[in-house]
């Protein structure tokens, strides 16, 4: 695996645990009410949240970086083989 994909693994699990625990704010605005139960039954009520999230920002830039150049040439070596014959 290239370098720069272990960075950026790493950059976006570390964005997502930031997310986890400083982005993300929640407020628990109404109680959850089961519904009451006698001869009729009168409908719930879901709890009500205010959420704030954090924003974050995701772009790209140029730089120079030294990269390493690769040169091929050809060169006769030694290889094995397999000669199969069919049945019969």
């Amino acid at each position: 695996m290239k370098t720069s994909s272990i960075v950026a693994l790493s950059v976006a699990a570390v964005v997502i645990v930031a997310g986890a625990f400083y982005f993300v704010e929640v407020d628990q605005t109404r109680e959850t009410r089961l519904p009451d139960v006698d001869v009729s039954v009168e409908g719930g009520q879901a709890p009500e949240f205010d959420v704030e999230t954090g924003s974050v920002d995701v772009g790209t830039t140029e730089e120079e970086v030294m990269v390493p150049k690769v040169e091929m040439e050809e060169e006769t070596v030694t290889v094995p083989t397999i000669e199969t014959e069919p049945a019969g």
